[in-house]
């Protein structure tokens, strides 16, 4: 076999496989690969970069020593199981709610990064405030229904995959993010009516 006569494009699957036999430079790939997703969702969850970038590190600590339970297919249906993302967000979202547990406290809006860049100071600081008010009534949320909510709004997760990534059925996903949506409407109207 020629060693120097690889693909320039490798599949996931094959990083999957070859980090599944031990290649720790095939799973740095996949890491590298799906790292700002998964630093996104918990940076939803927790509204700290400092502590998404620190629950990512544990969400691939964690994956690298369950990767050889990672089946993206269900062999005895013959039919897709989860794909590797959304195996990945549910244990994202379980070191989530492990550190929400031990922590117990209220995140503070203030130290929320700017995300708004614009010419215009004015436009800023309402960008600012608006993205504020919204990360403010997210935060707010139960962390079930606020996982729901962003694995739905922020991640672009079917139904389905939602079930899936936090074991639960499909009902219970609609009523949380029915949930969370009308909480959002309620905590957000009164700033809505001023527009």
């Amino acid at each position: 076999m020629d060693t120097h006569a690889a693909p320039s494009t490798t599949t996931e699957h094959d990083l999957i496989e070859r980090a599944q036999r031990g290649q720790r430079g095939a799973f740095s790939s996949l890491v590298r690969s799906h790292r700002q997703g998964v630093v996104n969702l918990v940076f939803r969850l927790y509204g700290d970069q400092n502590l998404a970038e620190d629950a990512a590190q544990e969400t691939f600590i964690r994956a690298w020593q369950q990767l050889s339970r990672y089946r993206a297919r269900d062999r005895a249906r013959d039919r897709a199981k989860s794909t590797f993302r959304n195996w990945l967000f549910r244990i994202a979202t379980n070191v989530a709610v492990d550190e929400l547990r031990r922590r117990r406290e209220t995140v503070d809006v203030n130290s929320l990064t700017d995300i708004a860049s614009d010419d215009k100071p004015e436009a800023s600081a309402e960008a600012k405030e608006r993205s504020e008010r919204v990360q403010s009534a997210i935060l707010a949320l139960p962390p079930a229904s606020r996982t729901v909510l962003i694995l739905r709004e922020y991640e672009g997760l079917s139904y389905k995959e939602i079930a899936e990534v936090l074991d639960i059925p499909h009902g219970t996903v609609m009523s949380r993010l029915n949930y969370a949506r009308q909480r959002l409407k309620e905590r957000l109207s009164p700033y809505l009516e001023v527009l």
